[in-house]
């Protein structure tokens, strides 16, 4: 279930019959990592349903009497399982063969972070699934033909399921041939955000849960947890962890935000208040942040955005020189930006000078962090391509008039940057009036929109 799945990643561990933890809330996060991310576990799963599938069938076939148009030959029925092996096998191998490619492809045209998306992909488990339950299901009854037996019911059956192979496999083809497309990669990527944002400003609104910076101003913490290997911050458990410092009556301080890349035996957490001290402690504690090789996109919208940004750098650059598709990264930017700038997280704000010393304070990123890691590497790569300039400033104007008030100064700032990124990369040309319009297409949309200034020269 979708709830229970949000539960799982933003603070809710597996439970006991007694109601205490069955694994660390760490464990749990990782195993459902590694079930997401396999490309083994479900073809492994359709090999041993196969198998079970075909003893079953047998089963059956040995009490069922079918009618006559229905019944085979011995040698007919060998001749066509053995087909419907060997075909399975084939279209297992061309299946890999394709996946291959398409992460050729998208190392090269994309971002080597769209992998993370593309072998969690569950139609691609599915198919393999399929394809693999069905050569076992068909092994297992070619196995059981005899002179005096023939499992009628078990070889139709497997017809049907080829059907169904090719029917799977061609709806495979034709969503991963339109997915070879960097718009519809950054449109997949825009649609994680868009799914995980809410619940990710939900665990920041949960009671005495604050994000910002704590200054000690010289108060020494009473326990340290430092990381036992290097390693990105993947998740953290809001819930588990700001319930231990109520359980303590301590203030517990995350010392690195969710993406960030951490050095062996660098400090983790931090604990004020309550002399909480011991191995265990730190132990508990330390199961309650996941550090894992690469980041991820559960608690780190960012991690989305610099995939989008990617591909946006990849079009850009010298090598490939496709602004269009800067311009359609960018849209889906803009989408990302203005959920990000209109949600209130301002609640959860740690205030300098608080007197609270009780809860957990989180580094977590502010608006002016996510605006510049949407539109600053992308201005630069792309301040000579006239269509990636007027994208940007539309989408900054649009910004302007949509984030909430406390955040237009960064807009602001980000305009005037613009504007002197353009003015310098167009100052002998005679097209500075146009690249200084804003248009929401690049080239060749409605630049005298209502409302919206032009600066011409």
């Amino acid at each position: 279930m979708p709830g229970s799945e949000v539960q799982g990643v933003y603070g809710y561990g597996c439970r006991g019959e007694n109601g205490a933890p069955a694994v660390s809330w760490s464990t749990a996060f990782r195993l459902r990592q590694f079930a997401r991310g396999s490309l083994w576990l479900q073809p492994l799963e359709g090999c041993l349903l196969g198998v079970l599938l075909g003893s079953v069938v047998v089963r059956v076939d040995e009490s069922v009497h079918l009618p006559s148009f229905w019944s085979y030959t011995p040698s007919t029925a060998t001749t066509l399982l053995s087909a419907i092996v060997g075909a399975m096998a084939a279209l297992t191998g061309f299946v890999v063969t394709v996946t291959v490619l398409v992460v050729q492809m998208a190392t090269g045209t994309f971002s080597a972070r769209y992998l993370r998306l593309w072998y969690r992909d569950r139609m691609l488990k599915i198919l393999l699934a399929l394809l693999i339950g069905t050569l076992s299901y068909s092994f297992t009854l070619l196995r059981r033909v005899e002179g005096r037996f023939v499992p009628n019911l078990g070889v139709s059956i497997a017809g049907f399921l080829v059907v169904i192979n090719l029917l799977l496999f061609v709806v495979f083809l034709d969503r991963f041939l339109h997915r070879l497309r960097p718009v519809a990669v950054a449109e997949q990527v825009a649609n994680y955000v868009n799914r995980d944002f809410e619940h990710y400003a939900t665990f920041l609104a949960e009671p005495d849960v604050f994000s910002g910076v704590f200054d000690p101003a010289g108060e020494q913490p009473t326990l340290v947890v430092r990381s036992v290997k290097p390693g990105a911050i993947q998740a953290i458990d809001v819930r588990g962890l700001a319930g231990w410092a109520r359980e303590h009556d301590c203030l517990i301080v995350i010392r690195h935000q969710i993406g960030d890349f951490v050095p062996a035996d660098a400090r983790l957490i931090e604990t004020y208040g309550s002399a909480v001290s011991g191995t265990r402690a730190e132990g508990k504690l330390r199961t309650m942040i996941v550090l894992g090789g690469e980041r991820t996109l559960e608690q780190d919208p960012a991690f989305a955005m610099r995939i989008i940004v990617d591909i946006a750098n990849r079009a850009l650059s010298s090598a490939i020189n496709d602004p269009t598709t800067a311009v359609q990264a960018l849209n889906h930017l803009s989408d990302v930006l203005r959920l990000i700038g209109t949600t209130d997280l301002s609640q959860s704000r740690w205030r300098a000078g608080s007197t609270i010393r009780t809860g957990l304070v989180i580094p977590a990123r502010r608006w002016e962090d996510y605006l510049m890691l949407g539109v600053t590497e992308i201005r630069e790569y792309g301040r000579a391509a006239i269509q990636v300039v007027r994208r940007m400033r539309a989408m900054l104007e649009e910004l302007r008039n949509e984030v909430r008030a406390e955040h237009r100064p960064a807009v602001e700032e980000e305009l005037a940057r613009l504007e002197v990124t353009v003015t310098r990369a167009f100052a002998d040309s005679v097209d500075l009036d146009r690249a200084k319009t804003p248009d929401p297409q690049g080239i060749g949309g409605r630049t005298n929109l209502p409302g919206q200034q032009w600066m011409t020269r």
